[in-house]
């Protein structure tokens, strides 16, 4: 028998199928960056027989699962959200120690993560989500009839979610690939990331009593902690899983797609990896505010130690005296900026060695202060001119943390050259005034081709939950740009069309079924109804 888990507890186990499970892998411990001390207890690494047994539950329960209606689903989603705000403090303490990420962002990560999952609560009550339409038959067409044909869309099955280290909530257990994959009807299998592994297991406890209480299939979601080369990859080999979302590094997410289409049968892998997200500066709007931006500039780049992947890590404009304005007031922001710690020893190693491979290619603008605290991260601010920047593979490299470069152009025609040579992004923003118009038009043409979200007149560190946002880009921003991970048409990424050519009518689902018993809008003969 097992032993009953108080839901704030943190055990060190896994979650499979709702059953606490230890590991017997190496044992890892959360670390506190900010004071660089080992957090209790330990978790050990589940192993391929975790995986087999959590990927058969998630196989069990994908048709009792995906067979329940819109309405039961979506109250199981705010079931979760309830519950992971049920957590309070303990589950915001746990996270801070895990992140040195402050109270206030941590308790805006839980709303957020709550408030996705409410907002696919709603999208599965709109219906819409179904793609229904209806081409009804014309036996009478010439020269040939026309069979009824109706169109839904399905759940692909098990889904495997990988967590990322800077959003120990929003992009992670319970994140937006979770829910939007259980709002498609897709069980889910999690593995946690080292980073946070104790609120890893207080989100995963959140999601596996919201599956007892609502009465889902218990198979409906695991969670589980592993190595990526080993426990990730297996998870994503296994048969039973048929998509994969992911959120993390360039070289993490590519191997799990190269994974993934080694296949017998190869499955979607959502990557979201890398981005530099360019800020074009064009010229009048430089003469007018140069040093406003540059002074909120810095403010978003050093937000949250720049551990954002929207981070603005690249500032490109034609040189002249309104650059220079920017410059400056960047310089001295920078200058007096302190130190703040790095999500994990790893992360901030990793963003020392970027800034010293930016030392010895581009000009030191502006660092900040430095600190003895371990695991911080000290914001760094180069310059380049636009040639060495395109004959520069270095210089075009993202580096995780609050560092940026700015690159000085001859002219508005080499602005367009660079931006024509970059990467694709997940954002690219513009500042510009009126008489800048003309220029951002032609800019504009180009950086739609480049990014998944194009702003303008703001900064790239904030992404909005809804209906509207982008949250992808060309590769190797995404590993498939027609997808998001934020916002509602997230969806789409787990569910499949279906038609049904003259299928009798007692057979059809209810979202293609005659009368329309869901009331939802389908596209009849080509015309959007509620008929």
């Amino acid at each position: 028998m097992t032993a009953t888990v108080n839901r704030t507890d943190v055990t060190g186990q896994m979650i499979i199928a709702g059953k606490p499970v230890r590991g017997s892998g190496p044992t890892i411990h959360g670390i506190n960056p900010a004071a660089g001390e080992r957090l209790e207890p330990g978790f050990a690494h589940g192993t391929e027989p975790d995986v087999e047994a959590a990927c058969a539950a998630a196989d069990e329960a994908f048709a009792p699962y995906r067979a329940t209606s819109s309405e039961d689903r979506a109250r199981f989603l705010e079931a979760i959200a309830d519950n992971i705000e049920a957590l309070g403090d303990t589950l915001v303490a746990r996270a801070c120690a895990e992140s040195g990420l402050p109270q206030g962002r941590i308790t805006g990560e839980v709303g957020r993560t709550s408030g996705q999952l409410r907002l696919f609560a709603g999208v599965l009550r709109d219906g819409g989500w179904n793609g229904a339409r209806i081409d009804p038959a014309q036996p009478d067409r010439s020269p040939l009839p026309r069979a009824d044909i109706r169109q839904r869309k399905i759940p692909l099955g098990p889904v495997a979610v990988f967590g990322a280290s800077n959003f120990p909530l929003a992009f992670s257990v319970a994140g937006g690939d979770t829910a939007s994959a259980l709002a498609a009807g897709c069980p889910v299998v999690v593995k946690a990331h080292d980073a946070h592994p104790g609120t890893s297991e207080l989100v995963g406890r959140a999601i596996a009593d919201a599956v007892a209480s609502t009465g889902m299939p218990a198979g409906t979601f695991s969670l589980l902690y592993g190595a990526g080369p080993e426990l990730g990859t297996a998870l994503v080999k296994d048969s039973r899983i048929k998509a994969v979302g992911f959120t993390g590094s360039r070289s993490g997410g590519t191997a799990l797609v190269a994974a993934a289409a080694g296949r017998p049968e190869p499955i979607p892998v959502y990557a979201e990896m890398s981005s530099i997200n360019p800020v074009f500066l064009l010229e009048s709007a430089l003469a007018t505010r140069g040093a406003d931006l540059g002074r909120a500039f810095v403010a978003s780049l050093t937000l949250g130690s720049g551990q954002f992947c929207t981070n603005p890590g690249l500032v490109i404009a034609v040189d002249g005296p309104g650059l220079a304005a920017f410059v400056s007031a960047a310089n001295a922001a920078v200058a007096e900026t302190v130190p703040t710690p790095m999500l994990t020893p790893v992360i901030a190693g990793s963003y020392a060695d970027g800034v010293a491979a930016l030392e010895g290619v581009a000009t030191v603008e502006a660092r900040g202060a430095e600190s003895d605290a371990p695991n911080s991260c000290r914001a760094a601010l180069f310059s380049s001119d636009a040639d060495t920047f395109l004959g520069s593979d270095v210089l075009q490299q993202e580096v995780f943390g609050a560092s940026s470069l700015v690159v000085k152009c001859r002219d508005a025609e080499q602005v367009r050259a660079v931006a024509a040579r970059l990467e694709g992004q997940l954002t690219a923003t513009v500042h510009a005034d009126e008489e800048d118009l003309d220029e951002a038009g032609h800019l504009l043409s180009v950086l739609e081709l480049k990014a998944g979200r194009i702003l303008f007149d703001g900064w790239p560190t904030g992404v909005e939950v809804g209906h509207a946002m982008v949250h992808g880009g060309p590769y190797p921003a995404t590993s498939d740009s027609r997808t998001t991970s934020v916002g509602s048409l997230a969806i789409e990424r787990f569910l499949r069309p279906v038609a049904y050519q003259d299928v009798p009518p007692s057979l059809l689902p209810t979202a293609v079924a005659d009368g329309n018993p869901e009331q939802l809008w389908r596209r009849i003969d080509g015309r959007l109804t509620q008929d």
